[in-house]
Parts: C-alpha cells; structure tokens; sequence
C-alpha cells in the first residue's frame, strides 16, 4: 500500500511546480530615439510636492546631453531650480508661459 504524503505532516514535500510570476509593467509603446525639435509635440503638466508648485514639460526626444544642456540653459533664463526626470524637464514654480515662449524660440512644438 503506497504511503500518502500529507501536507500537515513534518517533512512534507511543498514542491508542487508553483512558481511565483511577477507581472512588470510592460511599455509596449515604442519610443524614438531622437527627433527633432520642431517633431515634439510637448505639453505640461503642474504638480504640487510638499505644497509647492513644480511644472514638468516633455516629453523630450532628445539626447541626455543636449537635454542636460537645455535644461541648465532654462535654469538661468528662469532663475529657478530644475531637473530631469525620465525625459521631462522639472522646474520650481509655475513658469509654464516663460517655458513656452524659451522652447518656442529654440524650435519646439506644443500641443493645442
């Protein structure tokens, strides 16, 4: 007579092939290299962090150095604090229309 293993008993088997899945988000969206400045078509969005206003423009489809570039170079026209994060542009306060008329000036598109 063959011998049950029971699940309760010291020394059970808990191998039963189950495997943990970890389901990772998965950008399907594949995003270009690099284009342009008159190819973006940026838009902002305004956040508040610890109760102060942060505006973000992007998405920018450029590379990290012209990026960090053109970031430092709105710092200084902003005379605020910025930075970059996943390829959006930070800065401290609500300077959207300054943003807009520097990147316009520097050939980039905003949605309508």
């Amino acid at each position: 007579m063959a011998k049950k293993n029971n699940l309760f008993e010291m020394g059970s088997n808990f191998n039963d092939d189950w495997d943990i899945v970890v389901d990772k988000k998965k950008n399907t969206k594949l995003k270009p290299h690099k284009l342009e400045p008159n190819k973006h078509n940026l838009h902002f969005r305004k956040e508040k962090r610890r109760g102060k206003p942060v505006t973000l423009v992007g998405e920018l489809f450029i590379s990290k150095d012209e990026m960090q570039k053109l970031c430092k170079e709105l710092k200084k026209h902003l005379a605020s604090g910025g930075s970059i994060r996943d390829n959006y542009l930070e800065f401290q306060g609500e300077n959207s229309e300054r943003i807009k008329s520097f990147l316009i000036k520097k050939g980039f598109r905003f949605k309508n």
